[in-house]
């Protein structure tokens, strides 16, 4: 990167692959307790990855230069530095590599571990979990050509 730049390096990683590095403007990610932008020049941080949509804004480097690149992540963490964003998700596709049919599929199973928790707060947050990351795929996939 070249020095004054303003950029930040973003880097996404899954356990198959290393899916974008590549600059950017600005960078929107789901932390386990909500959405956070990064800029450039962010004080550091460590924070638990969610479930939702990783955008790159003014992304440079990449297939759509110039453009917001949108990534659909699931759990994970990322590590912010001033100058540098790692994600480290469990999984990452791009919009249009969403089964939206599977996905609803992944929903429904998810209603039914919630019926079926019973008294238990373990499989509440199970059943939570399932759902939750099958909304965000959906969402995604519905925002696929934004």
């Amino acid at each position: 990167m070249a020095e004054g730049s303003n950029q930040l390096r973003v880097r996404l990683v899954t356990p198959e692959r290393i899916l974008v590095d590549q600059n950017a403007d600005a960078v929107e990610l789901p932390a386990k307790t909500g959405y956070m932008e990064v800029l450039y020049g962010h004080a550091p941080l460590l924070a638990e990855l969610g479930v939702g949509d990783v955008t790159l804004h003014g992304a440079s480097g990449g297939e759509n230069a110039g453009n917001s690149d949108r990534y659909n992540v699931s759990w994970g963490f990322v590590e912010v530095l001033p100058d540098r964003v790692t994600i480290l998700a469990n999984r990452a596709l791009v919009p249009a590599q969403i089964d939206v049919a599977r996905a609803k599929e992944e929903l429904d199973h998810g209603h039914e571990l919630w019926n079926q928790a019973g008294d238990s707060e373990e499989k509440y947050a199970d059943a939570n979990d399932v759902i939750h990351e099958a909304e965000a795929k959906l969402a995604s996939a519905e925002n696929k050509s934004q």
